[in-house]
């Protein structure tokens, strides 16, 4: 039997089903990556990792919360020292749990053209990817003394034949889809059909999809798979539609979406009986001047502010945090 295509959108069947104690769950992902100049073309050599010791306020802002956040680690950041110095004792304690992050360009070995199209890993040969993702996930390991079980695909890049490799390494959840997203139009996957509800992509249920969560917002919400991929040369359309109330595109994440955004897409993923509300966010953005969302002091207060909103409303509505760990645990396997 071929390895199940992660591109491709789940059967019915397929769903998975959560004991009935788990309820309803969020969990925070950080994209926990190098910093470089997102306005130029991608370069394997201009990058640096000067934002790791802002992971140290970022984890205890969470505890503070009871919340176990995943960061999700490439290997520029994976190999650097301060990694470990920084999450090492969170992540030995279960107040932290890492996962895999790939960004082809800048991780070993480096047989590809840099480019946009080679900037998803799945668009590279298999044998390729699979190297990349071997030495990183090694990288990891090695750095904090336990094997990954969660991957992100840097750029959301899953490939046909990703989730072969996923299995191979012991890999139990994928969390790069990105629900109503559509990266083809630089060569990446089309997400436009994936649903939000975690699925297993494989028939012995060893590997389960969690996407990101992103929702629509409006009375037109219901057609949100169908009026926005007709509008994604006028961004200006989705932004009148925006303004008029009628249909809102809300990812769950601190950049470029506001508080209010967020809490209205909050209270229609739980209304909707989401099982797992998927957060994330680049970790650059933990520090002033590295990401085009956090660009001073005032944004970075800004970025904890959504946090602790966001915290404060999830337990308001009874939805409590999870990590990989009890995700694993309480889906049924039956």
């Amino acid at each position: 039997m071929p390895a199940p295509n992660l591109l491709n959108p789940p059967e019915a069947a397929d769903f998975a089903i959560f004991s009935r104690e788990f309820g309803q769950r969020f969990i925070v992902t950080v994209d926990t990556e190098e910093e470089f100049d997102w306005d130029a073309p991608l370069n394997r050599d201009r990058h640096g990792v000067a934002t790791v010791p802002a992971l140290r306020k970022f984890q205890q802002f969470c505890e503070g919360f009871g919340v176990v956040p995943t960061y999700l680690i490439d290997y520029p950041v994976a190999k650097s020292a301060l990694t470990r110095e920084v999450l090492g004792e969170a992540v030995s304690s279960g107040r932290a749990e890492v996962g895999v992050q790939l960004h082809p360009w800048v991780n070993p070995p480096f047989d590809e053209e840099v480019n946009e199209f080679n900037s998803y890993a799945g668009n590279l040969g298999f044998e390729l990817e699979r190297q990349k993702f071997l030495q990183l996930r090694d990288t990891i390991e090695a750095a904090f003394g336990t094997p990954p079980r969660i991957y992100r695909a840097g750029r959301y890049g899953l490939g046909p034949r990703t989730s072969e490799i996923l299995a191979e390494f012991g890999i139990a959840i994928d969390t790069s889809v990105r629900s109503h997203f559509d990266y083809s139009g630089n060569g990446g996957p089309n997400y436009r059909s994936h649903p939000l509800k975690p699925y297993w992509v494989d028939r012995e249920r060893r590997l389960l999809e969690l996407p990101l969560t992103t929702v629509y917002w409006g009375p037109l919400r219901q057609l949100g798979n169908v009026i926005y991929p007709q509008l994604w040369r006028a961004p200006t359309a989705r932004g009148v539609l925006a303004r008029a109330g009628l249909l809102e595109r809300i990812p769950m994440t601190p950049e470029g979406v506001t508080t209010d955004e967020a809490l209205r897409g909050v209270d229609i993923a739980i209304d909707e009986g989401l099982p797992v509300l998927v957060f994330s966010f680049h970790s650059p953005s933990l520090a002033p001047g590295h990401t085009p969302y956090v660009r001073t002091d005032e944004d970075l207060d800004a970025l904890y502010d959504w946090w602790r909103t966001l915290f404060a409303h999830l337990e308001r509505r009874g939805v409590k945090p999870t990590n990989v760990a009890q995700i694993m645990s309480s889906v049924e396997l039956a």
